[in-house]
């Protein structure tokens, strides 16, 4: 027969720490490239084209070495990080609000409307992500807001599935049975039992997209099809890094891709900190 044993405190106490060590960590990496990718392109500037310095690497007067125009490839990595962020940050905004209300319209509604709304989920789920959002790109090429808006039309599936379910939870509450057994109108309902707590989720969800539109952006720029060669992104930095690597140019390509993993891996360490706080995991004290 199974004994029942206690956990040592101590473990307990390390497994809590975990995650505190893992969020500060991410705010910190987050911070960091944030603040840079904010301040370095304006004190720095980088644009400057000196074709005497074309391809230097990296030293004391250019951190990250040049890039094939010979411009800092430091200034340049830092200006393509934060378009690249505002692009991602736009498009996962986009997606949360347009997932958010279909999830909430059919795990609200039922019937027909859910029905029809999971089967349009259903379709854009089928196509290839990156496929579809070339398709859009494509038509506008070089539109900021063509790549914002193909990022957004191709993700927000997630957010309305993880909505929709949240929803459907929700119903089955006590204090929702309540209201509907008081005579609350479905609209009331929505308002101000359903709408307040599906927030946290689809602010997760909005987290959880920033680092997918980051690599979606990358992949379109470095494709060609993305935002324009003058406006630098870290799919363009290396998109203009492909044959320089050739020529042993190795930190053009290097140095913009550990700028990406970075902020890949601070964002995906907030959002788990975050899923684990407001879906706690249940442990229990006791193993069999």
């Amino acid at each position: 027969m199974a004994e029942l044993t206690w956990k040592p405190a101590g473990r307990a106490g390390v497994t809590r720490a975990r995650p505190r060590t893992r969020l500060r960590a991410s705010l910190a990496v987050l911070a960091l490239l944030v603040l840079g990718a904010a301040v370095v392109p304006v004190l720095l500037g980088g644009r400057a084209v000196s074709y005497e310095e074309v391809r230097l690497a990296p030293g004391l007067a250019h951190p990250f070495g040049t890039d094939s125009n010979g411009r800092d490839l430091f200034a340049q990595s830092m200006a393509g990080l934060r378009v690249s962020l505002l692009v991602a940050a736009f498009s996962a905004l986009v997606s949360t609000v347009l997932g958010s209300l279909v999830g909430v319209v059919a795990g609200g509604l039922g019937g027909w409307p859910d029905r029809l709304l999971m089967r349009l989920v259903d379709t854009v789920n089928s196509v290839p992500h990156l496929l579809l959002g070339v398709v859009i790109v494509a038509l506008y090429r070089g539109s900021l807001v063509a790549v914002i808006c193909s990022i957004a039309l191709t993700h927000w599936t997630t957010v309305a599935r993880v909505v929709r379910s949240e929803v459907l939870s929700l119903r089955q509450r006590p204090h929702v049975d309540a209201a509907i057994a008081g005579g609350s109108s479905r609209a009331r309902i929505l308002r101000r039992h359903l709408l307040p707590a599906i927030v946290p989720q689809a602010a997760l969800s909005a987290v959880l997209l920033v680092p997918h539109a980051v690599w979606h952006e990358t992949a379109l720029s470095f494709l060609g099809l993305g935002l324009p060669p003058h406006l630098a992104s870290i799919g363009t930095l290396l998109g203009d890094g492909r044959d320089a690597v050739l020529l042993g140019a190795w930190w053009i390509v290097l140095f913009p891709s550990v700028l990406l993993v970075a902020t890949t891996l601070a964002v995906s360490g907030l959002a788990a900190t975050w899923r684990d706080r407001i879906v706690p995991r249940r442990r229990s004290e006791l193993s069999l």
